[in-house]
């Protein structure tokens, strides 16, 4: 379907930049170019098998098509529309060093994230980082790195919020034990443990990634008591209920819940921060706008970073490690991976406060 909808695009592109050779007015030009838009999303919304192909056929149109377009436009004017022809150029420039940008670059940008929260029920300092959405087909440099840099925070207590791996049949399995070696070869650990939950594109025995390591991989919801942190981990489906409700049963206790989807946040939940994954943050930002996409039934503006939620909780929502894969575009804009780092503070510590580096 790719190859027939780019050939397909590619006779309306010829067609287009014909008519933008005889047209005499910008007018002209510029109704070319919107209808060529409209023809491509609407045959991206025809050939399209789901959302993420759809996402996948009309990054085709704006990247490979509005660079065909506009080079067309530059070549067909440029003896006789000098100034046209030097806008159109510099837009073909502009849209090829985005596509180097957004595939190439920002996908492997990672921002590392601190945030601080302060608690009068904390009493003693505790590092959390938070691994969330490595969510790989090809476990390489890039991922190890940023299992090495989680390392390098030197957390007290690890936290895996799901979708680990991205890859059908043998390939997973091959990728799984690329992991569990290399976690094995760097001692991943942390003195207060290290927890994990499933993803949405984990499998039923995604925990065998994790096997023969020191790593508690939870399947069903589980409260693990920490010194003076109270952790529930939460199963994959209670994650994705906006109808949760959840009791502490300790108060005293500074209670921490670790999902998957931010969508059980939208329930009763009683705890003082809840961590989350799944949403990338979006993966594409637009400027003024936000994510178009996040995937999740929580408000947009919940999709990274902190959110202080109605009962005085907070939730805080990694923007994840990878991509999503399959027939997704592997891409990334205005939303760089992020690797989360969490200080505990007892409440007379610096008022809260978060800083990026």
């Amino acid at each position: 379907m790719t190859v027939l909808y780019n050939l397909v695009l590619l006779a309306v592109d010829c067609a287009a930049i014909f008519i933008i050779r005889r047209s005499k007015s910008i007018f002209s030009w510029v109704l070319t170019l919107i209808a060529t838009a409209l023809i491509a999303a609407l045959l991206a919304a025809i050939m399209a098998t789901d959302h993420f192909d759809f996402i996948r056929l009309a990054a085709y149109g704006i990247f490979l098509h509005g660079t065909v377009l506009a080079l067309g436009s530059t070549l067909a004017w440029w003896r006789t529309k000098k100034g046209l022809a030097t806008l159109s150029g510099t837009a073909s420039v502009f849209l090829v060093s985005l596509v180097y940008y957004i595939f190439l670059v920002e996908p492997f940008w990672l921002e590392v994230s601190y945030w601080q929260i302060s608690s009068p029920k904390i009493h003693q300092s505790l590092r959390i980082v938070v691994v969330a959405d490595l969510q790989t087909d090809n476990f390489g440099d890039y991922e190890r790195s940023v299992l090495r840099r989680a390392m390098e925070e030197k957390p007290d207590l690890l936290l895996l919020a799901g979708d680990y791996i991205q890859a059908p049949g043998q390939q997973y399995q091959l990728i799984s034990q690329q992991i569990n070696k290399f976690l094995r070869d760097i001692h991943f650990s942390a003195p207060n443990g290290i927890y994990a939950v499933q993803g949405n594109v984990d499998p039923p025995n995604w925990h065998e990634i994790f096997n023969g390591l020191n790593i508690t991989a939870v399947n069903a919801r589980q409260t693990f008591d920490i010194g003076e942190l109270r952790l529930t981990c939460l199963g994959l489906g209670e994650s994705f209920t906006k109808s949760l409700t959840m009791t502490n049963p300790d108060p005293d206790s500074f209670h921490l819940v670790l999902g998957h989807s931010p969508d059980f946040a939208l329930g009763r939940i009683d705890a003082d921060l809840l961590i989350a994954g799944h949403t990338h943050g979006g993966q594409v930002c637009l400027p003024l706008i936000g994510p178009p996409i996040v995937l999740a039934r929580v408000p947009r503006s919940w999709a990274s970073g902190l959110t202080i939620l109605p009962d005085g909780a907070k939730l805080l929502v990694s923007r994840g490690i990878g991509m999503e894969r399959s027939c997704a575009p592997r891409m990334r804009f205005l939303c760089r991976p992020e690797l989360m780092v969490i200080d505990l503070k007892p409440e007379q510590s610096n008022k809260e406060n978060s800083t990026d580096k």
